[in-house]
């Protein structure tokens, strides 16, 4: 990272400036000081020049409005983004509040508790509170339209610094003491604050700065730091939430006033004095660390004291307050990209996404790849391939060099042990280094490789391709190295600050100064250099001759690695510090094919030097790809154009360089001087060239010649229309195969004279359906994927737009096994078309499959229809287990539904006679027990008719029906012997049918059918609790005046042991008062002789009326198998027991 100081802006009448703070949004300034100055400035960019943009461009002050308000001096400025206001706040305690109106701000709101002052200020994440804390304790939390929500005066504490959570929950109080209380939004105390920072530390201390980084634009790592909270005396703990127990702690050995994140929570500044050695008084500094808590750099400040600082938006500058001046530095970040084969590789943060976005931009085709990498450290390129550093896992120390070429394609992850601090790459190695070890990788690309080939690489990975070596020991070259991470952990007292390499050269620099020059690809220790500076990059030219390095403080100087010459003791040494020197670099740039060629970034300039000459500095004349002709090939161009090739290729020939001679031979390739570019494609070793060269030279048309050099410089549309004028198309056609441009090879097949080709048109077709398909426009994709018969790629498209009619239309036409069918039947699935997939799975010949799709589907019926017409045996089980899931979780109806669906009615009426019961023991209305019951029996006859049904078809052409039936119901007895309802499974329904057949009846005044209705329920004292049973009877006999019934039923209700003695009483009492009355004699006794006595052959009974059947003639239920009165069942539509219809 690089910062330097870019503008300075004085304040009028020297008025000491006190705090800042810069709007990240609309870009304003606030600033306040003594005498009550409060100022609001804004810095924009004004210029028509093109060429200039970001930081090169110049800054000037569109707005400087003083606010008049305050009468003591401004001590605090807080913005509030969200509602564009500014609150304020001097030494008096007033606070005012402002609102910009028509590009000027005006008061809105003044508050004056004129009680103590106020010490901070800060408003939540979404603008809608402001907490406000007083130096005598008192706490004042208001909204964005001024009305207070609480307040709270904590006793004893003095105040001077408040936070708020990113979620609002949450606030710190930081007490002058340098203590830090939490407490939750409502003003309640929670826990106070374990400080390690302060671990060690004697004396008072105060705090410095609280900045919680509330996450709106995203953050550098999942679980990074994000409350920063620094003390005077330069202790800092970062922290990933307020309770965190393992904080980040930084010794920043400084005098701290202030502390801020930048927009990104990536970067922490902090503000203060520190002490020099060489200097008597104390130097201003702000010091840049990581969230994690590495040092990113120093910048330094002129004045006498700093105040106050704040950043910029975009997180390019910062402005510190000093004395009575605002200073703007610039911050150039450690931008994670490289370039590589025409591809600029750029990584950056999203807000939506925890990992990194990495783009792999081609430049050429403008095209993008965008790949998301998680833990990203670095970005480094060489030739056509880029290594990606990452951390292997959050919780796991493991590190991993991913190969990936161009377009983002991983080729080659190696997992190392080291943690790669330091990348750089060559075209044959890779060498990444911690602190104390480097880690070097010989790296292959996959290719056809020859069988002596492989043999190599088996050979080399015996001998160590990869290796690694400490960077205290000393390799002689002669022996690889071995992969022995144990080295990695070893210290050292002189860390690796920085490393770069070439082919046949390793540089490695140490914090001391040292250098030490490995050669390349056997490792050995060369030579050792030492320099008076703490090297920040490294960089070798083309031929290794020379090295340039940065050191920390942006100074650039240049290392001459062969020259050998006389030191001050009169011995002979190697290597020479060159005199070029230049301050305020942050980038350098060797050509790769001059070493005495090399580009510069100062600040925001752009040098290019030649034999460390520089030439006139050039502003970049693109958006962001800088290309620039050398003085050498501007001339060699104007030369050709103005004087003729032969005199050019003389100044070439004086002049040499492969980049003038490229330029001849295209100039000569134009004038069809196929001699002369030959020659300079020689010279230049471009075989390619050589080889169109001869190709042009076989050819005898000249027309045809100039419509390949057309082509061969890119003029194609030129190309083309020399090839159809000359009757070829068919080299139209291959030109345009060649650009892969589809549409223009359809139109040229289409309007040719001949006969298209067949099977290009259909490649045209598919190509073109890939072109929209790869754009989302997938309704154009399926016309032409239509007309190249692409199924495969047609079937993706109707998936993707939701058109599963289209979908179903295509696995109807596709034949039997077609290899698609599988994979449009899973396109069914995963959206719950069960039909339509287990249609596409029988097609293709997988019944399993399609009974699987059923299962996971809930379709079980379907599912056991399949399985059983496919002869699958494991169907049962997996039911089974099913309904046991089901009923595990109490989802008891869902698994008699299950079971019901896959026709095992006798499991389902087991479950459904099981709720039954329950319902019963509730005492819950007797109409929806009689349901349950009802619903029991009726799975209970579909049982009877599948097994019924089961044995017909094994007995089918045998003696009749009857022995069919007979056999059926013999094995059903043999499968249930052990259960009741299978045998009476409508007794449950017949005891609370006449239930409440009685109960209707004697509310409707029919007292005498009530009380033969009632008399049935004494068979159904199993069912219905007998106290139940006999209650009703007793009334019924009552109202019908048989006492006799009557007294028999309160004979039983007193016998039973159900009831306790205080009930028993009250019947008895009950009893007494009825029959000291009434004798307890039945009036009509023979009406009521055959019920009372019951038993066995006694008469069917009506389910209509509860009185049993004395005619011969009657209706009975096909279903239930009860019976009816012949003249009742006219006023009934339906059974009045099962409901089912009468027919």
């Amino acid at each position: 990272m690089f910062f330097y100081l870019s503008k300075k802006v004085a304040m009028s009448n020297n008025v000491k400036l006190k705090c800042i703070s810069w709007n990240k949004d609309q870009g304003f300034i606030a600033c306040g000081g003594d005498d009550g100055l409060l100022r609001v400035l804004k810095l924009e960019t004004q210029t028509d020049d093109t060429k200039l943009r970001g930081l090169a461009a110049p800054s000037n002050l569109s707005m400087n409005q003083t606010l008049e308000g305050h009468s003591g001096s401004v001590q605090i400025v807080t913005w509030n983004e969200q509602y564009q206001k500014l609150t304020t706040s001097d030494q008096n305690g007033l606070i005012i509040v402002w609102m910009l109106y028509k590009g000027s701000w005006y008061e809105e709101m003044i508050n004056n508790r004129n009680k103590s002052v106020v010490r901070s200020m800060s408003w939540n994440a979404d603008g809608q509170k402001i907490c406000i804390v007083y130096e005598d304790g008192a706490v004042i939390v208001g909204s964005v339209d001024g009305n207070r929500i609480w307040g709270k005066d904590l006793k004893g504490v003095q105040l001077c610094h408040v936070a708020w959570s990113a979620d609002s929950k949450a606030l710190l109080f930081g007490m002058a003491n340098g203590e830090i209380h939490i407490y939750d939004n409502q003003g309640n105390f929670m826990v106070k604050m374990k400080m390690n920072c302060l671990v060690n530390v004697t004396g008072a201390v105060s705090i410095a700065g609280i900045h919680w980084y509330h996450g709106t634009e995203g953050y550098v790592e999942p679980d990074c730091p994000c409350l920063a909270i620094c003390f005077d005396n330069g202790r800092c703990q970062i922290m990933r939430h307020e309770n965190d127990q393992n904080p980040v702690l930084i010794d920043t050995g400084m005098y701290v006033v202030s502390i801020q994140w930048n927009h990104t929570g990536s970067v922490l500044a902090v503000a203060g004095s520190q002490k020099v050695i060489t200097q008597d008084k104390d130097v201003n500094t702000v010091q840049f660390y990581t969230p994690f808590g590495e040092h990113l750099g120093t910048l330094m400040v002129p004045g006498k004291q700093m105040s106050a600082l704040s950043w910029e938006g975009g997180g390019l500058k910062i402005a510190l307050t000093v004395d009575s001046f605002i200073y703007f530095a610039n911050i150039r970040p450690d931008y994670k990209w490289g370039y590589c084969s025409n591809t600029v590789v750029y990584a950056y943060t999203r807000r939506d996404r925890p990992e990194y976005c990495v783009t792999f931009w081609d430049t050429k085709n403008n095209d993008k790849y965008v790949k998301y990498v998680k833990s990203l450290i670095s970005i480094t390129t060489c030739g056509d391939f880029c290594i990606l550093a990452t951390k292997a896992d959050e919780n796991h120390p493991q590190f991993v060099l991913v190969l990936c070429n161009s377009i983002g394609t991983p080729l080659d992850p190696k997992y190392i042990d080291l943690v790669p601090l330091f990348v750089t790459m060559t075209k044959t190695h890779v060498i990444a280094a911690s602190k104390e070890a480097f880690y070097i990788w010989q790296y292959r690309v996959a290719k056809k490789l020859t069988a002596l080939e492989i043999n190599q690489i088996t050979r080399s990975r015996k001998e160590g391709r990869e290796r690694i070596y400490h960077v205290d020991d000393t390799p002689s070259g002669s022996l690889d190295g071995v992969l022995d991470y144990s080295k990695a952990i070893q210290g050292t007292r002189d860390p690796i600050c920085a490393i770069t390499a070439s082919d046949k050269t390793l540089i490695v620099s140490r914090e001391s100064g040292t250098f030490q020059r490995y050669s390349l690809p056997n490792v050995g220790l060369i030579q050792k250099y030492s320099l008076n500076c703490q090297a920040y990059q490294l960089s070798l030219n083309c031929n290794s001759s020379r090295l340039a390095v940065i050191d920390i403080l942006g100074v650039l100087t240049f290392f001459d690695l062969d020259a050998r010459v006389t030191d001050n003791t009169g011995q002979q040494v190697v290597g020479e510090l060159l005199k070029l020197e230049r301050k305020d670099v942050w980038d350098m740039k060797w050509a790769k094919d001059n070493p005495d060629l090399f580009a510069v970034m100062e600040k925001t300039r752009m040098y290019v030097f030649r034999n460390l000459d520089p030439e006139n500095p050039e502003y970049p004349n693109k958006d962001y790809i800088i290309n620039f002709e050398i003085r050498s090939l501007r001339d060699s161009r104007a030369l050709i154009e103005k004087v003729g090739i032969e005199d050019a290729s003389q100044f070439i020939e004086d002049n040499p360089h492969p980049r003038l001679w490229r330029l001849l031979a295209e100039a000569a390739l134009q004038k069809l001087d196929l001699h002369t570019a030959e020659q300079a494609f020689v010279r230049c070793k471009d075989y390619q060239g050589i080889k169109f060269v001869k190709r042009l030279g076989n050819l005898q048309s000249e027309p045809m010649k100039q419509a390949e050099v057309a082509a061969y410089f890119g003029r194609f549309e030129e190309a083309e229309r020399m090839y159809l004028d000359m009757d070829r198309r068919d080299l139209a056609i291959s030109l345009r195969l060649k650009l892969g441009d589809w549409f223009r090879v359809l139109q040229l097949l289409k309007t040719g004279s001949g006969d298209a080709d067949d099977s290009l048109l259909e490649q045209a077709h598919n190509a073109i359906g890939d072109y929209f398909a790869d754009r989302q426009k997938r309704l154009n994709a399926i016309q032409y994927y239509v007309q190249g018969r692409n199924q495969e790629r047609l079937a993706e498209c109707y998936y993707m737009l939701e058109d599963y009619v289209g979908l179903e239309n295509l696995a109807s036409s596709l034949p039997e096994n077609h290899k698609l069918l599988p994979e449009i039947a899973q396109m069914f699935v995963r959206v719950g078309m069960c039909e339509q997939a287990v249609t596409a799975f029988l097609k293709c010949n997988q019944p399993k499959a399609a009974v699987d799709t059923c299962v996971h589907l809930n379709q079980w019926n379907k599912a056991v229809e399949l399985a059983k017409s496919h002869n699958m045996k494991e169907i049962g089980s997996l039911l089974a287990r099913y309904a046991s899931h089901l009923l595990e979780k109490n989802k008891i109806l869902d698994a008699i539904e299950l079971y019901r669906k896959a026709n095992y009615f006798y499991d389902a009426a087991k479950l459904m006679f099981k709720i039954a019961d329950e319902e019963a023991k509730k005492r819950t209305k007797p109409l929806r027990v009689k349901k349950l019951y009802v619903l029991s029996a009726l799975l209970i006859e579909q049982y009877h008719e599948q097994i019924k049904n089961a044995q017909r078809g094994k007995v089918k052409g045998k003696s009749s029906e009857a022995t069919s039936a007979l056999a059926g119901l013999l094995e059903e007895e043999v499968l249930s012997t052990s259960s009741r309802f299978t045998d009476n499974a409508w007794r449950g329904a017949e005891a609370y049918h006449f239930f409440i057949l009685a109960q209707r009846q004697l509310y409707e005044g029919y007292v005498d059918t009530a009380l033969k209705t009632a008399l049935h329920l004494r068979d159904y004292e199993d069912i219905i609790p007998a106290v139940e049973i006999y209650s009703l009877l007793a009334l019924c006999a009552c109202a019908s005046r048989a006492f006799g019934t009557c007294s028999k039923a309160f004979i039983k209700l007193e016998s039973l042991e159900t009831l306790s003695s205080e009930q028993k009483q009250q019947y008895e009492d009950l009893a007494l008062e009825i029959f000291t009355k009434h004798t307890p004699k039945d009036n009509r006794k023979s009406e009521l002789d055959g019920l009372l006595e019951g038993g066995e052959g006694k008469l069917p009974t009506c389910v209509a009326t509860g009185s049993p059947i004395t005619e011969y003639q009657f209706w009975m239920c096909s279903v239930c198998k009860h019976c009816v009165l012949a003249q009742e069942i006219n006023n009934y539509n339906f059974c009045p027991l099962c409901h089912s219809a009468v027919g």
